[in-house]
């Protein structure tokens, strides 16, 4: 399949795909955190909420406002430190209103997410999308010019499991794996800082050797992360392993 080309207002470097086979483990955060610490180096980024039925992005970016257009195509939003985020919620009348459409209808939005956008001048386009590796994760790999992608999973063996599929699914796809992230990796006592792994021995080791995957960061449980993301301040979560991961990326 042809992959599809940007519009003369938009000139997109990188596309990177955030993805799980699983809901919860936190891919919404990651994207969020992966585009505020490229932004903070001097990158020029853009989100592409790819989970038409869940979104999350806008949200956890503090953006209310909706989508404009310059007569064309369409025009993002931008976030207090400048990330591009194109995102369903930022269409609707009423942000909480259900998306009720079914599959087909979703890959033409997410079609026209990516060519009839004016997304400007981005180094990366990060594409945040649903679990699971149907419908959507197909339009995403045949439709978009996807030059890789980061997995996420958290330490319990369910979630490993289901991750797998997402890395054989990128990996009959010819989408190489850039990174590995595990979420909700442990907890420090804020008192007495011990370290403490609630789910489980971490597992991202392994299975980034198992992949051959050169890239891999673990994330804590952090309660702070949560009252950010609810804050609309998702960028003002600060992490040093991730800025050095997210450099990684280019």
């Amino acid at each position: 399949m042809e992959k599809l080309k940007t519009n003369d207002q938009s000139s997109i470097r990188k596309v990177i795909a955030v993805l799980s086979g699983k809901g919860g483990v936190g891919k919404s955060l990651v994207s969020c955190l992966l585009a505020s610490s490229l932004k903070k180096q001097g990158y020029r980024v853009g989100i592409l909420d790819a989970d038409i039925t869940g979104p999350s992005i806008p949200k956890a970016f503090g953006i209310t406002d909706h989508a404009t257009s310059d007569g064309v195509n369409m025009v993002p939003q931008k976030s207090k430190g400048g990330i591009q985020v194109m995102s369903v919620n930022l269409i609707l009348d009423n942000p909480a209103s259900p998306v009720l459409w079914r599959a087909p209808i979703i890959s033409k939005a997410i079609r026209q997410f990516y060519e009839n956008v004016s997304w400007g001048d981005l180094d990366f386009l990060l594409v945040d999308m649903p679990p699971g590796t149907g419908d959507v994760a197909l339009t995403v790999f045949q439709s978009l010019p996807v030059d890789g992608l980061v997995l996420v999973t958290t330490p319990q063996d369910l979630v490993e499991l289901i991750v797998e599929k997402s890395a054989n699914m990128a990996d009959l796809m010819n989408i190489p794996i850039l990174g590995l992230v595990e979420n909700m990796s442990y907890f420090t006592c804020p008192h007495c800082g011990e370290k403490t792994e609630i789910y489980g021995p971490s597992k991202v080791q392994d299975m980034a050797r198992r992949y051959g995957i050169d890239k891999y960061l673990q994330l804590p449980i952090n309660p702070d992360f949560a009252k950010k993301v609810d804050q609309g301040m998702v960028e003002y979560i600060d992490l040093s392993d991730l800025d050095l991961f997210a450099l990684s990326l280019d």
